[in-house]
């Protein structure tokens, strides 16, 4: 069965047209006066079925309850049946979110800007189940006394007993006096905490605790030189130098057995670099290594994927894969073969997520000792990985059968070889590597591995944890009553949640059971009337308000058949159920129909039948009207109103829209407008339509029902409007005249044509601004445009105030095909006018003919002397005349110039270019144009067009757009903006490196050594374009490292950790 249609159900129909014959009804009941019970079902539509599955609710059925709620899966933006988690936000946060999975899951630490480097070396050594139990064991009088070690213990209780999903960090970011705002190494954070926390351990009295980190931490290498000739160790080779981590280089290398091998191996020392031997008394060949003398418990590597660019003297990340393995055996590598088995265990895995070296993110993959679990520690989020340090099933893990071969302390291979299965780990983001010792037999006494027999054995022994007996109890117990605080703060949290839910579960399922109940069958009885709008709002809304039926009452307290569309029925069960819990009403049932609305909706009805055919017939009159069709008009109304009204769709009734038929062809003085005027076009109507109008026009508004008088066809016109219209025509047609007299006066003017200019000949100086306006005034194509000033007046402009001298210089001459003529400017000035243009200027524009600027074109053989007078300008040379002007001066060169009268008044205008001239030097926050051009060479044409480019009011785009020869951005800057900053703004755009940008500004390449020199220095002004190419001489990286190092230098972070407690005692050396 197809589903039914739902197009146009809620379509508004007119009172007695629904399609199923309901305009008979209504014409009976009008004819009648009786109203049967089949007439009551069918205009209350009674009889139409119980709809289903309808996307809408129906208004045009009362049996209609589709779409009140959504599907059971459904849910909506608002209400009722929005999300659940929607309901739940309005609770607050929920504290059971921020509660650990579960008790083997770690936690993690708030990142408090840029802290990630902190937090994942604090996760690393809280991580270290031996360094933790030592920092427990600190008695309370020394955590009072050093107040970094008293934080890092309260930091490292909550992450092992705090309900907490993670732990707030800035108690301990605040006493190291660190900078959240800036990114740091973590290599160097690590080896200065370490330093930090030796310091403080030393005033503790629990051996445990004191050595902690010289136990786990600290190896020993010595730097062994060899001479090649006697074969003696040097005096220096038998000192032995301490380090809690090894950096080995990564650049190159593939993997951890690689850099090992290239950290230890030996060096040749020969030519410039001989050694001097003590022995041999000379320089001799000799060889350099590093030995390793013991080895700690956590044995640090430190990877360096920070290399230094000298060209660009910037640092770069080195983001090739390297690989490392799970299990580290040392023993072969040590200076002197040991008896014992060094082998390691990878333990923690420092990772550097970003391509930059001041920028990226730091994250840390850890093992869990205890249960072999490795997690991830990002900040706030721990992630658990499975027994994998990259997750399970990850592609960063390798495993491959190969063979050991123990090397002895003299490079040569042991006697033995044996196989096994190795799996090794493959990662181009890994910073640093934490192995832990295997086996604890072999350590030594002072914590660290010692190489061969000198060693003396010492079993470990684990501190077990329990009900905090290990742990400081004053810290214990306060994070116990936070957790008991908090649990109670969850418990609360989680009834309030219950509740509302509860609430929102018990309304829905009341909606369903109700509306299930709702439908009555067609032509069953009894049931109740209730208002659609009422039902909607309590089906949707979490409080519903008491029932209210009263929008769909009538005056008599019935139920109209017009609010038939706004009520649905209801059967008695579900009335019941809602008139019981939420009163109100009235109770409107089967048995409340109205007759009285009947009998006056059927005379409405039939009333609006009969006023849409004669609306119908009229409109076919009106249109022959319009078309000249109907020639025995009596009466007359505006021509525009009656189209609009016969465009207009016919309704049931008038509409105030039918008003005011001869509103716009009355006059001020209530009589009939001449047709001359704009919008007065009339028409004459017959004397039935005339009526027909009359009536609707009454009806809308009673007391001014035309919008004017009566106009029949022997109406005369208005005389005072006649005389009025008459004049008005007579002045257009003088000044069409006038303006087409000028025009004929100055067709060489007005046309725009170049003046040919003559030595010795007498011109005039006009504004150019005044001619462009007078060009336009008397231009027949441009209407409305305005009148330009007097001509005296814009003399007026031109001259100063202080000497009565020209304000503005003469315009430039050039000759072109053996004339002079004046050069075409974009930019105002002056306009060179024949004496008989100026002559009639005068006398159109009142103008005074002896006030004129004159301008007299000369020539002088003497340069000099022109250039020391004050009132030339514009000198032209001779050797650009053409072939027959050169004539006419073969006795040598000369010039042509301007000589004004009166003179240029070089002070003024000194001044005021000077004013200019701070404006443009002192711009703000202004455009200009960018263009990258891809190539080698810049364009002719564009650097030609970039020479005088000035553009500020154009629309600018904050995207690039893309030109004929690449893209173009504007880009806001101010004069005192820095050409480096241009050039990071340019970088952030293009994604060209600043140390490859060649900037142009028309044929000129913009000298960019001086990077703190401003724009204005180098000439670069508000609405320039700027054109760069791209040298690709230097090589592309990531824009963040440069903001970062600028970041750095504007806050001397460039120190590091100066100026944090961090470097208050540095004592560890790195190797």
């Amino acid at each position: 069965m197809s589903r039914p249609s739902t197009r146009g159900k809620n379509k508004r129909h007119r009172q007695g047209d629904d399609g199923n014959g309901t305009v008979e009804i209504w014409r009976k009941i009008h004819n009648s006066g009786v109203v049967t019970h089949d007439d009551m079902n069918k205009l209350y539509m009674i009889w139409k079925p119980v709809c289903s599955g309808c996307r809408v609710n129906s208004k045009d059925n009362p049996n209609c309850f589709c779409a009140l709620v959504p599907p059971p899966n459904g849910t909506r933006k608002s209400g009722l049946w929005q999300k659940m988690s929607d309901f739940l936000e309005g609770l607050g946060h929920d504290p059971n979110k921020d509660l650990r999975a579960s008790a083997n899951s770690p936690a993690g630490l708030t990142n408090l800007g840029a802290t990630c480097y902190a937090n994942s070396i604090l996760q690393c050594l809280y991580m270290n189940q031996s360094f933790r139990e030592g920092i427990f064991s600190v008695e309370q009088d020394v955590l009072q006394q050093q107040p970094v070690l008293d934080q890092l213990t309260r930091l490292f209780v909550q992450l092992h007993i705090s309900k907490m999903a993670f732990i707030d960090s800035s108690p301990f970011v605040r006493t190291l006096e660190l900078d959240n705002g800036v990114q740091q190494d973590s290599h160097e954070f690590l080896t200065l905490l370490l330093s930090l926390l030796e310091g403080c351990l030393n005033h503790s009295k629990v051996p445990k605790a004191r050595t902690i980190v010289q136990d786990l931490f600290r190896g020993s290498v010595s730097h062994v030189t060899k001479c090649s000739q006697c074969g003696r160790d040097s005096e220096a080779s038998s000192k032995m130098e301490d380090f809690y981590e090894l950096e080995l280089n990564v650049k190159g290398l593939k993997s951890l057995d690689e850099s090992l091998d290239e950290y230890l191996t030996v060096e040749e020392l020969n030519g410039e670099n001989q050694y001097f031997c003590e022995s041999c008394k000379g320089r001799v060949d000799a060889t350099r290594s590093i030995k390793l003398r013991t080895l700690p418990k956590v044995l640090n590597f430190q990877l360096k994927r920070y290399i230094f660019l000298p060209k660009t003297t910037t640092k770069k990340k080195v983001n090739s894969a390297f690989s490392f393995p799970a299990e580290l055996d040392m023993r072969h590598r040590m200076s002197e073969l040991s008896e014992f088995d060094l082998v390691y265990d990878l333990s923690a895995v420092l990772i550097h997520k970003g391509t930059g070296a001041n920028s990226g993110h730091y994250i840390a993959h850890i093992k869990d000792v205890n249960t072999g679990q490795w997690w991830e520690f990002d900040d706030e989020h721990v992630t658990n990985l499975g027994c994998h340090p990259f997750g399970e099933g990850s592609s960063n893990s390798t495993s491959k059968s190969i063979k050991n071969e123990a090397i002895n302390g003299n490079g040569l291979n042991a006697s033995h070889l044996q196989s096994t299965r190795l799996e090794t780990f493959l990662s181009s983001d890994a910073y640093m590597l934490m192995y832990h010792l295997k086996h604890t037999k072999n350590v030594g006494e002072s914590g660290s591995v010692i190489s061969g027999a000198r060693h003396n054995e010492r079993e470990g022994v684990e501190v077990a944890l329990q009900n905090g007996a290990s742990l400081p109890f004053h810290i214990y117990d306060e994070i116990q009553n936070f957790n008991a605080s908090y649990d109670e703060v969850c418990q609360q949290y989680s009834k309030m949640k219950e509740f509302e839910l509860g609430r929102i579960t018990g309304r829905r399922q009341e909606v369903r059971s109700v509306l299930a109940e709702a439908p009555v069958q067609p032509l069953e009885q009894p049931f109740y009337w209730i208002s659609s709008e009422w039902l909607r709002q309590w089906a949707d809304n979490i409080v519903p308000i008491p029932l209210d039926n009263s929008p769909v009452q009538c005056s008599h307290g019935k139920v109209p058949v017009s609010k038939v569309s706004s009520m649905k029925r209801l059967s008695a069960k579900a009335w019941d159920m809602l008139f019981s819990k939420y009163g109100g009403g009235p109770a409107l049932s089967h048995d409340d129909h109205c007759l009285d609305c009947l009998i006056h909706g059927a005379k409405t009805v039939v009333s609006a039948d009969s006023y849409r055919d004669r609306r119908d017939s009229m409109k076919s009159l009106a249109r022959d009207i319009l078309d000249g069709n109907c020639p025995d008009g009596k009466f007359y109304i505006s021509r525009h109103w009656l189209q609009q009204w016969w465009k207009r769709k016919v309704l049931d009734a008038p509409s105030e829209a039918d008003a005011g038929p001869t509103a716009a062809i009355s006059c001020p003085h209530d009589q009939l407008l001449p047709e001359q005027a704009p919008g007065a076009k009339r028409v004459l109507i017959p004397e039935n339509f005339w009526l027909f109008l009359y009536e609707d026009a009454k009806s809308v508004k009673p007391g001014d029902p035309l919008g004017g008088p009566t106009f029949s066809s022997d109406s005369e016109q208005c005389s005072l409007c006649s005389n009025e219209l008459s004049e008005v025509a007579c002045f257009e047609d003088s000044l069409r005249l006038v303006k087409q007299k000028q025009r004929q006066n100055h067709e060489k003017l007005f046309q725009a044509k170049s003046l040919p200019l003559s030595l010795n000949c007498k011109y005039f100086l006009v504004p150019s601004s005044w001619i462009s306006k007078w060009r336009n005034y008397i231009n027949p194509t441009l209407k409305n445009s305005d009148k330009p000033e007097t001509l005296d007046g814009a003399i007026d402009s031109l001259l100063c105030e202080k000497h009565s001298q020209l304000l503005e210089r003469p315009p430039e001459l050039v000759f072109r095909r053996g004339a002079i003529i004046q050069k075409e400017s974009s930019v105002g000035g002056l306009t060179i006018v024949s004496e008989n243009d100026w002559k009639h200027l005068c006398e159109e524009w009142g103008g005074i003919e002896t006030k004129g600027i004159s301008a007299t074109i000369d020539y002088t053989s003497n340069p000099d002397n022109v250039l020391a007078g004050p009132s030339e300008e514009m000198l032209t040379c001779k050797d650009q005349l053409g072939t027959a002007d050169k004539m006419n001066y073969e006795n040598g060169a000369g010039l042509i110039f301007i000589k004004t009268c009166p003179e240029v008044c070089e002070n003024c205008i000194g001044e005021r270019e000077s004013c200019e001239l701070m404006q443009k030097l002192n711009y703000s926050n202004e455009d200009i144009c960018v263009i990258l051009v891809r190539g080698k060479e810049v364009p002719r044409s564009m650097l030609e067009a970039s020479k005088g480019f000035v553009e500020t009011d154009r629309r600018v785009s904050k995207r690039a757009r893309k030109t004929k020869n690449g893209s173009s951005i504007s880009l806001k800057v101010s004069a005192s903006t820095t050409l480096y900053q241009l050039k990071m703004m340019i970088w952030e755009s293009f994604g060209v490196v600043k140390e490859n940008q060649i900037l142009h500004k028309g044929d000129r390449i913009i000298d960019s050594d001086n990077e703190d020199a401003t724009l204005v220095d180098v000439n670069i002004f508000a609405g320039d374009q700027i054109i760069v190419r791209d040298s690709e001489i230097h090589e592309n990286r990531d824009i963040a490292d440069e903001l970062c190092d600028d970041k750095k230098d504007l806050q001397h972070t460039e120190e590091g950790f100066r100026g944090t407690l961090l470097t208050a005692n540095v004592s560890s050396q790195v190797v």
